[in-house]
């Protein structure tokens, strides 16, 4: 079963429907009892930094994650997921992130006409044996939803890269964490294909 994990932030029933669809069990559930029984995790998320880190915090979720982690448990973080996954955002200067990666978290710079909100289709460009592409031969287009992007310190990790006025790194994988700027659930048949993989892990 994958947990869902529930800290009052949008697109967990996006992330939920998804994951039916594929046959995949799954539970919206901030219950600590439950979260243990789950195989795997997914900690989605949209919205501010500083106020996802205060819910987490409140339901003592980061500790749930941080116990995952040592166990080995498989966690994917989707979109702002990621980012709380980190150190800290420019996004709220001050406010601490899991620190269960290295890397910053920055706002897409105002260059080139482009918009901020990235709102949008974009193709990746994969790195390495990302486990979640398995099985990808091209570069598939996923959809972004943000205003702040990952560079991380340890470039080793990153599986997928995408350009919009800089270089995103938009998926990385380290150990059993696992991590996605972009929303694997609303990417159509690739970002089925990237959930079933994570499933399978």
């Amino acid at each position: 079963m994958i947990a869902i994990l529930d800290y009052d932030a949008g697109n967990l029933k996006s992330v939920e429907k998804a994951l039916t669809h594929l046959g995949e069990e799954s539970i919206i559930t901030r219950d600590r009892r439950e979260v243990e029984r789950a195989d795997k995790l997914i900690l989605p998320g949209v919205g501010s930094f500083g106020a996802a880190m205060e819910q987490l915090r409140k339901y003592e979720i980061h500790k749930l994650l941080e116990e995952a982690k040592e166990e080995g448990k498989p966690i994917l973080g989707i979109c702002l997921g990621l980012q709380l996954l980190f150190d800290g955002s420019e996004e709220c200067s001050g406010i601490e992130g899991l620190h269960l990666l290295k890397g910053s978290i920055l706002r897409i710079p105002d260059a080139g006409g482009l918009k901020v909100p990235h709102v949008g289709w974009n193709s990746l460009q994969l790195k390495g044996d990302g486990r979640l592409f398995e099985g990808f031969g091209e570069e598939p287009y996923v959809y972004f939803v943000h205003s702040y992007y990952l560079k991380a310190e340890d470039e080793a990790i990153v599986k997928a890269c995408t350009q919009y006025g800089v270089e995103i790194h938009a998926s990385v994988e380290q150990g059993n964490l696992f991590a996605c700027q972009f929303h694997p659930e609303k990417s159509s048949a690739a970002g089925l294909a990237m959930l079933r993989n994570f499933a399978r892990i």
